[in-house]
C-alpha cells in the first residue's frame, strides 16, 4: 500500500486479543467507525463472557477465544451459529495470527506469547502490551526479524514518536526523543502528602481512560519509566538520548528533537482511538478524526520536569533498562506484583517503589536462549516481589 488512493478495497482483517478491556473496546470503536475498511476475524478475552458475546454478535468474528476454559460452555451457547470457540492461553495465542493486523491488548507480562505469535507469523502487531516488549526484549527482537513482521506502537507516546520519525529521518539527524507524561493524579504532591493515598485517588487519572493497572502505573510514573525502555527497544535510541517531560494537558504526545535545533511533535486531544487507528490503518490514515483539536479553544500547553525524588519508579525503570538483559523482566514482574498488592489493599501506594527496588536488586543476569528463560526470570522475580510485599504489608 502506498497511499489511500492505492489502498486495496478489500477490508484489512484484524485479530484483537484482550478485546473486552479498555484498549480492546476502543479498537472495536475504531473498526466500527470505518466498517468497510476493517474486518474483525478473531476476538479474545480471559473471562468477560457477556461483553465478549455482545462483541461477537456485533462484529461476527470467525473465532472467539476465552482464557478461562470453565466459561467456554456458556460462551459457546450464546455465540452466533458457526463461530468457533477456543480456550486457555493456547487459544488466546492461536487467534493472534488470524488477522493481518494483531491488536495485543492483553494486560501485563501475560501478553508475551501473543506478541511472539504475531511476530513469528509475520504479522503487523498493533502493540498496546508494552510489558511483553520490555520484559521479553531479547526474544521479541529476534521474532521481529521475521519477514513481514512489524510493530506499530499503540501507546500514545510511541505512536507520536513513530509519526515524527516516519518521514525517512536519518538516525544521525535525531538529537533526542522526548516522551511526555501527564504527571498522573499526584503531580505536584510531596512525599508527605502522598502518605496514605487511597486506591480511588490513584485511579482518578486527570486525562486518560485506562485500566486499573496502567492507571496506577501512571500515578507512580512507572508507566513512563517502562515507556522509556519501550522507546529504546522500538527505535534503537540509546538512553542518553531519551528524555521525559511532564505535560499535564496531554495534548503534545511526544516530540523528536533534531540536531539542528528543530523539534517535531504530534498533537491531538487525548483519545486512544487515534493511535489505535494509526496502527490499524498504517501506512494510511483513518478518515475519522479521533482526537482532533479545536485550536480556537486550546489555551495553554505547560511543561515541567518530573520530580524524581518523589516518583522514584521513573529512575528504577531507567536503571533496569540500562542494565539490560533480564533486568527489565525483573522490574516488570516486581511492579505487577506490587500494583496488584496495592489494588488489593495489601500494601500502601508508597510501598510500590520499595517492592520493585527489592525485586530488581535480586536480578540474576543469565544468557537468554528463548522465551522459557524470560518466563523463568518472571517467575523468580514474582516470588521475590511477593516476599517484599509480605515484609511491607499493611497490618490487618
Amino acid at each position: 500500500m502506498t497511499g489511500r488512493q492505492g489502498r486495496s478495497q478489500r477490508p484489512v482483517t484484524v485479530s484483537i486479543v484482550g478485546s473486552t478491556g479498555s484498549i480492546g473496546t476502543q479498537a472495536l470503536d475504531v473498526v466500527n467507525s470505518e466498517p468497510d475498511r476493517f474486518k474483525v476475524v478473531a476476538l479474545g478475552a480471559w473471562r468477560s463472557v457477556d461483553l465478549l458475546v455482545s462483541q461477537a454478535r456485533q462484529f461476527r468474528p470467525d473465532v472467539v477465544a476465552i482464557g478461562d476454559a470453565s466459561a467456554a460452555p456458556a460462551l459457546a451457547a450464546a455465540l452466533p451459529p458457526g463461530t468457533e470457540v477456543v480456550t486457555g492461553i493456547e487459544g488466546l495465542v492461536s487467534i493472534a495470527p488470524l488477522g493481518e493486523v494483531v491488536v495485543n491488548a492483553v494486560v501485563g507480562f501475560a501478553g508475551l506469547p501473543v506478541t511472539l505469535a504475531a511476530l513469528e507469523a509475520g504479522r503487523r502487531l498493533a502493540l498496546a502490551n508494552k510489558e511483553s516488549l520490555i520484559a521479553g526484549a531479547p526474544v521479541v527482537q529476534r521474532a521481529r526479524r521475521t519477514p513481514g513482521a512489524e510493530i506499530i506502537p499503540v501507546d500514545s507516546e510511541h505512536c507520536a514518536l513513530h509519526q515524527c520519525l516516519r518521514a525517512g529521518r536519518s538516525p544521525d539527524e535525531v538529537a533526542r526523543l522526548v516522551l511526555t507524561a501527564s504527571g498522573g493524579p499526584f503531580r505536584g504532591r510531596t512525599r508527605a502528602e502522598l502518605q496514605g493515598v487511597t486506591v480511588e485517588e490513584a485511579l482518578a487519572h486527570p486525562t486518560w481512560r485506562m485500566g486499573p493497572k496502567i492507571t496506577v502505573d501512571s500515578s507512580t510514573l512507572m508507566n513512563k519509566g517502562l515507556e522509556v525502555i519501550e522507546a529504546h527497544e522500538l527505535f534503537g535510541v540509546e538512553y542518553d538520548r531519551l528524555a521525559v517531560i511532564i505535560h499535564p494537558q496531554s495534548v503534545v504526545h511526544s516530540m523528536v528533537e533534531f540536531t539542528d535545533g528543530a523539534t517535531v511533535a504530534q498533537l491531538s486531544n487525548p483519545d486512544m482511538r487515534l493511535p489505535i487507528g494509526y496502527a490499524l490503518a498504517y501506512p494510511d490514515r483513518l478518515q475519522h478524526p479521533f482526537g482532533a483539536i479545536d485550536w480556537a479553544t486550546l489555551r495553554r500547553l505547560d511543561f515541567e520536569q518530573p520530580d524524581r525524588d518523589v516518583f522514584v519508579c521513573l529512575d528504577l525503570a531507567e536503571q533496569a533498562g540500562r542494565a539490560g538483559g533480564l533486568a527489565p523482566a525483573w522490574l516488570n514482574a516486581g511492579n505487577e506484583v506490587a500494583v496488584a498488592a496495592f489494588l488489593e489493599g495489601r500494601v500502601g501506594w508508597g510501598a510500590i517503589a520499595s517492592v520493585v527496588a527489592d525485586t530488581v536488586d535480586a536480578c540474576e543476569q543469565i544468557p537468554v536462549a528463548d522465551a522459557g528463560d524470560v518466563i523463568e526470570a518472571d517467575r523468580r522475580a514474582r516470588e521475590r516481589a511477593e516476599q517484599a510485599v509480605r515484609r511491607r504489608g499493611l497490618a490487618a
